[in-house]
């Protein structure tokens, strides 16, 4: 009989009704099994042939529509069992969020579970579904079965309610489970186990596999188990028809509001989408995949939240809103149109300005002695924007003031040492000829390091080796030890790696070395004069270097990545040596080797109005950076 309909209305009244339909009357205790599996795999033909000698209790048809809607119940007066048929999965039911809340209900009240497959090889839908089954009943039913038990006087602990599982598997083609010499049992908890799932409400499972070669389906296998677990009350104990259509009707009262009506998508967005996510809100980006390859920037529709952290907000211009328009306004040290002294000196009285493209400078943060307004309040409106991974946001106030003063000092020094450095290396490299040993190389003549070929820069150092007196790079005369033999004493000294392989003669060594006189006023004084204090200047100038790095960092806007966490290029990775220059692109933030970053461009963004350094992949990037 029809038992719930396909409205999920229970379609029996009382116990009375529902024990006349089942024509079960005098019966005290009996057992519920039910069927799941997908439709079209036979589920009522099952029934029809493992209770009822193949009579047609439950409807069957040939036709591509299913037969079974809602629940059907019939009574096997054999084995004192209510048999319930159910509807089947993947169907083309109405809605299929609330046909599988019904299963769940039905695998409530069951004592054993049937669920049947034809595919011939089991399927991942099969143990998710009976894995999700598993979690919702434990998380859900439990505590309602608790209740119906109380309610109903049933002495039956809490931990014997989850029904035994049967997983009945027929194919026609293939091998089932356990033919090889491993237990079919233990390839269901593994096949379980890769996908995620643990079906813990269940009291046992058990997998009952069969090959059929020809028509008609063996079902002397299951129903022998059927019989098996009917029979034994160790875990789950038979209960009276009133206790059964009591906790039925309760389930079906309690778990009865409208669902809605969702079709998951055979390719959901986020296969195709960008995969990064606001840092703040964590929204998804809106793009495709691989967008940023295309020089285009995430994008997400949804309103992102504000988090003092990232400080993920921006400005815009009231005035201009007001209009329909919508003109973003960044905090600066001076105005487009000021140059860099007299901006510096502006923001030195007056504080940063707010300048919009279309009003103009609309804000000054110190423009009055006292009673300066929040902008915020007068001028600009607040709008949040959304962080994405990467991205170097820069705060709401203008941090490069610092590094504008740092970027005019330095040029002011460059251009003086630029036209002053000629003439003093020439003079230099004069000095140095006329004190130096008669067998050293003259530096006009040094164009390349006698050993590797390097070719010498115009303000690159000349190194002398003091054994051969040949012209090297730093590199290639890194090496120290006496040369007594040129009169250079026991002190270690520079030379080239050629002669640092070589070994001196000792007594020539120690005849040479031996006279006071000759190493105090010898050839070798005046070299060792200039050395002295070319050493002094140089160890000053490592002092230097130090207290300069703390100010440059201290100067440092706020996106610019710091000098220490740079070891190399970041466009063409090459790595950063002791004395070569880290520079950083106006734009991004990251660092970059000069090669990589000699291109100039405003950067209104990030408040350089005037051409500023920038790396040659932010140069290529259309509009305004």
């Amino acid at each position: 009989f029809y038992l719930i309909c396909a409205s999920f209305v229970l379609q029996v009244q009382n116990a009375e009704e529902f024990i006349n339909q089942l024509g079960c009357q005098g019966q005290t205790s009996l057992k519920i099994l039910s069927i799941f599996g997908n439709t079209g795999d036979g589920k009522s033909y099952t029934l029809n042939h493992t209770f009822f000698d193949g009579q047609e209790i439950f409807k069957t048809s040939a036709s591509q529509l299913s037969c079974t809607v809602g629940v059907w119940a019939s009574y096997d007066a054999v084995h004192h069992c209510i048999v319930l048929d159910t509807e089947g999965l993947l169907g083309m039911s109405g809605n299929q969020n609330q046909r599988t809340r019904l299963l769940l209900k039905v695998l409530a009240i069951s004592d054993i579970v049937i669920y049947r497959t034809r595919a011939e090889r089991l399927h991942t839908d099969m143990f998710t579904f009976l894995g999700d089954a598993s979690e919702a009943y434990l998380k859900h039913f439990t505590k309602e079965l608790r209740a119906a038990t109380e309610r109903c006087n049933l002495n039956v602990p809490l931990c014997s309610l989850g029904p035994a599982l049967i997983i009945f598997h027929e194919t026609q083609h293939t091998d089932v489970l356990g033919v090889s010499t491993r237990n079919a049992n233990d390839i269901l908890k593994q096949r379980f186990t890769d996908v995620g799932r643990i079906p813990q409400a269940f009291s046992s499972i058990m997998y009952i596999g069969t090959r059929t070669y020809s028509l008609p389906t063996d079902f002397s296998a299951l129903r022998k188990v059927i019989k098996q677990h009917l029979a034994d009350s160790s875990v789950r104990s038979p209960r009276s028809p009133h206790v059964i259509f009591n906790a039925l009707m309760f389930l079906n009262e309690k778990f009865n509001s409208d669902l809605e009506q969702t079709i998951p998508s055979t390719f959901p967005d986020e296969y195709f989408t960008c995969q990064s996510s606001c840092l703040s809100c964590g929204s998804r980006c809106q793009q495709s995949m691989n967008h940023t390859n295309q020089d285009q920037s995430h994008t997400c529709e949804t309103r992102c939240k504000y988090q003092a952290q990232y400080d993920n907000r921006y400005f815009t211009c009231k005035a201009c809103f007001e209009k329909g328009k919508h003109v973003v306004i960044i905090p600066k040290m001076c105005s487009a149109g000021d140059s860099s002294w007299l901006g510096m000196v502006r923001y030195a009285w007056a504080g940063y300005v707010l300048e919009c493209s279309e009003c103009g400078i609309i804000y000054r943060s110190r423009e009055y002695w006292y009673g300066n307004r929040d902008p915020v309040e007068t001028v600009v409106r607040t709008e949040l924007k959304h962080v994405w991974p990467g991205d170097n946001a820069a705060p709401l106030e203008p941090s490069n003031a610092s590094r504008r003063l740092l970027d005019g000092v330095k040029y002011l020094s460059d251009t003086v040492g630029a036209y002053s450095t000629p003439s003093s290396r020439a003079m230099t490299a004069w000095i140095a000829d006329r004190v130096a040993p008669d067998y050293w190389v003259p530096n006009a003549q040094i164009l390349a390091c006698q050993s590797c070929d390097h070719v010498f820069s115009a303000d690159e150092k000349k190194h002398h080796c003091r054994a051969c007196g040949g012209g090297f790079c730093d590199n290639c005369s890194a090496n120290k030890k006496p040369v007594p033999e040129r009169g250079w004493g026991m002190e270690p000294v520079r030379v080239c790696d050629s002669c640092f392989s070589k070994r001196a003669s000792t007594d020539e060594g120690i005849g040479r070395a031996g006279s006071l006189v000759e190493q105090t006023l010898g050839p070798m004084a005046g070299r060792r004069v200039i050395e002295g204090v070319q050493s002094a200047v140089e160890t000053l100038g490592f002092a230097m270097e130090y207290p300069r790095d703390i100010i440059t960092d201290a100067a440092r806007p706020g996106y610019w990545v710091p000098d220490a966490l740079i070891t190399n290029c970041h466009h063409c990775k090459q790595e950063f040596k002791g004395s070569d220059r880290k520079h950083h692109c106006r734009s991004c933030g990251q660092g970059f080797c000069d090669e990589c970053s000699k291109q100039r461009r405003t950067v209104p963004s990030r408040g350089w109005d005037h051409p500023v350094r920038v790396c040659d992949k932010c140069v290529t990037k259309k509009g305004e950076l």
